[in-house]
């Protein structure tokens, strides 16, 4: 069986979206252990772990102790797994699936926990803490190229006209520190999650975990832009719809579309139209309201209800039948 998981903003605008297509939709509570308003570091690892922690932690519980991710579980269990994002491949939510640390900046320390596992596929920015360091000399992308992965980047190819070798593990840098927004010409989400599906499965007769975050969605709530919000959540509407018809075709494969949080109170107000969206905010940080999570696929029916963002990782172990784990929902 198959897991995919996507995060994103909960954003969307007249044209039809691709959640329309859920058949299961639930509510999650966002709040971290030591702030009602949570971070995508604590949002993340609770997704990622099982867990509540605090703002800013990587996988790590409140006592800055390494949890497991179930991205480790799945490779553990000989599943493959992937993480690709519109942020740097460091950046807190995706660095939540495959690293640990007390604290969500420091990038190069997340960096290395790379060479602590064995993702198989991994697509996002953040080149430079590889590959030119400030608090070493190490080179990781020649560290993952020993280690027997296939590593490219931005300057050397463009992800579109690269077909990954499935023999091999596979990363690719479209950045040295962050992405560019979508607006400006960033083009390789849709890609690199087309692309994930094929070549993990491809990677092991046990099924496949990968998360697929829109990862710039927040950042147009960040920055009261309701043309960001729009822009990003538009393209990661094409990654949904990509995901819903290859689980459709599949038949094994769990589809999950969830937020860490929502982004800025933004609010459709009342000159809108059904083709042009007038926004507003309450905030240019994250709010505590409740998080919908969609479900497609075998299982899907789990998610739905109103529960802790920690269950999200209990309900996805649950549909891929690992043994039982207690809930640390509170």
């Amino acid at each position: 069986m198959g897991l995919g998981q996507l995060s994103a903003g909960t954003y969307a605008n007249g044209n039809t979206s691709a959640l329309e297509s859920f058949s299961v939709i639930g509510l999650h509570k966002p709040y971290a252990s030591n702030k009602l308003i949570t971070d995508s570091a604590a949002a993340a690892t609770a997704f990622a772990c099982g867990q509540k922690t605090y703002n800013g932690a990587i996988a790590v519980d409140v006592n800055k102790n390494s949890i497991p991710t179930i991205l480790e579980e799945a490779e553990k269990n000989g599943l493959a797994t992937g993480l690709v994002a519109s942020s740097s491949i460091v950046h807190a939510t995706p660095a939540c699936f495959i690293a640990h640390n007390e604290y969500r900046k420091n990038y190069e320390d997340i960096a290395t926990d790379f060479l602590k596992t064995e993702v198989d596929y991994f697509v996002g920015g953040g080149l430079k803490y590889f590959n030119r360091r400030d608090d070493d000399d190490r080179n990781l992308v020649k560290e993952l190229e020993a280690k027997g992965y296939m590593v490219s980047d931005y300057f050397k190819s463009d992800f579109n006209n690269l077909i990954p070798d499935t023999t091999s593990n596979f990363g690719y840098f479209t950045a040295d520190e962050e992405p560019i927004p979508a607006s400006m010409g960033r083009d390789y989400l849709i890609g690199a999650s087309n692309k994930s599906y094929p070549f993990l499965k491809a990677r092991s007769d046990k099924g496949f975990f990968v998360m697929i975050e829109g990862s710039q969605i927040d950042w147009g709530g960040h920055a009261n832009n309701t043309e960001y919000i729009i822009s990003e959540f538009l393209e990661f509407n094409e990654v949904i719809a990509s995901a819903l018809a290859y689980a459709e075709q599949d038949g094994e494969t769990l589809v999950v579309v969830t937020a860490d949080h929502e982004t800025g109170g933004f609010a459709i107000q009342q000159e809108s139209t059904m083709d042009s969206i007038s926004g507003a905010f309450t905030s240019d940080y994250h709010t505590g309201t409740m998080i919908p999570v969609f479900a497609y696929g075998p299982g899907a029916e789990l998610f739905s209800g109103i529960y802790e963002n920690t269950d999200v990782y209990y309900k996805m172990r649950q549909v891929f039948g690992w043994r039982a784990q207690v809930s640390h929902n509170q």
